[in-house]
């Protein structure tokens, strides 16, 4: 039994394998390793030949393949890893005598789709089709997960204070449980005889904006939800993609979600033999528990970072470029600061707070500019402490606001290298 990609589907494929006491090969891109499982390296990128495949799949009886990317990068394209690599190994497959493979697809897979993603998908399912082995297309809607990532998104935005959604969160979801996926993979290993393909969504349709709202319920976040046009969206997701390729947005996604994701879920339960798990049921006050502090600190450790790297360069533009020069001439004159020395010192100052807030934008730097920032912001406390104690006493608290932006550093310092950044 080989299982393609290690993933959040593909390792609890593998999970369920194991338990049903089954031999299980599980091939990622770097031959990850997986208590119980055997590791296989294949990188859809730069596979060996159709022999060496072919050996290495040797004694296999049935593959499924759970790879899958939702946007591409400069190292992995959809035809890459949706159709050229899975393509080689279905041939490779048929080479080595593999009885049945299980193409995990998408639903919406169309190899005539404007959409790159369920083109790609399409084409793949096309040329499985022309291979002589028995075969099964598995077709997902939305999978729920707690551990997977479009889940943890969803939660996100069901966190959000104020949730803008484009025409209203109207689009059609159809959300299936990962259990209720995997269960189907598994009888689809299995079974003596299998269907071809296999719509795999939950028990029932409902819309973006209801399956948010059932978030929200679950996890007992409290906010609004106000509509945006389809078009200002469209917008949006194309600067939040340019400003940040991890974020699970961009155009395509919108113009997916505007197809819609549903299907008769009577097919899907009569395969499984029972009832579907009730949309209700996904999330246990447990998890939903825990989601909500991940979901909530997903969204606002990045809202805490941009605004303290603002912070940090407008008051270096304010010192440097706006502020009245001999106001701040004066104040380092009661410091002990006059003529040259206090214009090396201004400028200085102003130029190291553009530098750490420029340095706060570069993740691998982030933990060492954290320090620094407490380091300078503790530094000004004293100076200004011991020179300017009135300053405490100013009725807008230039100094006792010092204290929360403290805190909040700290805070950062200690979140800021997290998973939900």
């Amino acid at each position: 039994m080989l299982v393609l990609g290690g993933g959040l589907i593909g390792g609890a494929l593998c999970d369920a394998l194991l338990a049903c006491g089954h031999r299980v090969l599980l091939a990622t891109r770097g031959g990850r390793a997986r208590t119980g499982v055997e590791a296989l390296a294949l990188d859809f990128n730069a596979l060996p030949g159709k022999p060496a495949l072919a050996d290495a799949l040797a004694g296999v009886d049935v593959l499924v393949n759970t790879v899958g990317i939702f946007r591409q990068t400069a190292q992995q394209g959809f035809d890459a890893v949706h159709v050229k690599g899975p393509l080689r190994i279905f041939e490779a497959a048929c080479a080595a005598g593999v009885r049945r493979i299980v193409q995990l697809s998408a639903l919406g897979a169309d190899s005539t789709s404007p959409l790159p993603y369920f083109a790609s998908k399409g084409r793949a399912e096309a040329l499985l089709r022309a291979l002589p082995v028995e075969q099964a297309l598995v077709r997902p809607s939305l999978v729920f997960s707690p551990d997977g990532a479009s889940t943890r998104w969803f939660a996100q935005l069901a966190s959000l204070p104020l949730l803008a959604l484009p025409d209203g969160g109207a689009q059609p979801v159809q959300p299936v449980h990962l259990d209720d996926l995997v269960d189907a993979l598994l009888r689809l290993v299995e079974a003596p005889q299998i269907p071809p393909a296999l719509d795999v969504v939950g028990p029932r349709a409902l819309s973006l904006r209801e399956y948010l709202g059932l978030f929200r319920r679950a996890m007992g976040s409290k906010g609004w939800t106000i509509a945006i046009p389809g078009s200002v969206a469209r917008v949006v997701a194309g600067a939040a993609a340019a400003l940040s390729p991890r974020l699970p947005l961009d155009r395509d996604a919108l113009a997916m979600l505007d197809a819609g994701s549903t299907a008769d879920a009577g097919p899907f339960a009569r395969w499984l033999g029972r009832e579907l798990r009730p949309l209700e049921t996904f999330l246990s006050p447990t998890v939903a528990g825990t989601m909500r502090w991940q979901a909530t600190l997903g969204w606002a450790v990045p809202a805490m970072r941009w605004t303290l790297a603002l912070m940090w360069l407008a008051t270096g533009v304010i010192s440097l470029w706006l502020y009245p020069r001999e106001l701040s001439l004066e104040m380092l004159a009661r410091v002990g600061l006059q003529g040259g020395l206090a214009e090396v010192a201004l400028w200085s100052a102003g130029l190291l707070d553009l530098a750490l807030g420029a340095a706060l934008l570069v993740a691998r730097w982030r933990p060492w500019v954290y320090l620094a920032q407490l380091a300078l912001v503790l530094g000004y406390t004293l100076i200004i402490t011991a020179c300017l104690p009135e300053q405490w006493l100013h009725p807008f608290g230039p100094l006792l606001k010092n204290l929360p932006l403290l805190a909040m550093i700290l805070t950062l310092f200690a979140l800021d290298r997290r998973p939900w950044t």
